[in-house]
């Protein structure tokens, strides 16, 4: 198993960067939807129903299977032998932030579910602040893998 992952890993790589890619646009952009959804459109009408439907196909066509992704070609790389040095601090915070992420994901998914329900209690600044949080576990994670310390 080990050498096949071995000579998958350009591959699994490439679909891994390609995963994390479109999750990380989702993630960018669902916050900006739920900012406009909560400060132009409100909680009743066509525009609302307009909202509910993007924010959801967002979340369950894009987003959760581009997450699924990453984690399983992660999942894969991780397993490559001669990828991860786990005596060094990086994979401890990559993992730490990719966890982290993928809770940022379900607390949207929540939000979708809040607003579909006719339930939002957040203010448009509210999502402009969370929308900064995977902006700064992106960087985490990017300067983890790529510096290694």
């Amino acid at each position: 198993m080990t050498d096949l992952l071995a000579i998958a890993y350009p591959w699994v790589k490439s679909l891994h960067i390609i995963s994390v890619i479109s999750w990380m646009a989702a993630l960018f952009y669902l916050p900006r939807l739920l900012v406009h959804h909560t400060e132009q459109v409100g909680q009743s009408g066509q525009t609302h129903d307009l909202f509910k439907m993007m924010e959801f196909k967002l979340a369950t066509v894009i987003m959760r299977p581009a997450m699924i992704g990453t984690w399983i070609f992660g999942l894969a790389l991780v397993f490559t032998p001669g990828i991860v040095d786990w005596a060094a601090v990086w994979p401890w915070t990559k993992g730490a932030s990719v966890f982290a992420m993928t809770g940022f994901h379900g607390w949207l998914v929540g939000r979708v579910k809040a607003f579909a329900a006719g339930e939002n209690r957040l203010s448009g600044k509210r999502y402009r602040i969370m929308n900064e949080v995977p902006t700064l576990l992106m960087i985490i994670i990017v300067v983890s893998v790529v510096v290694k310390f």
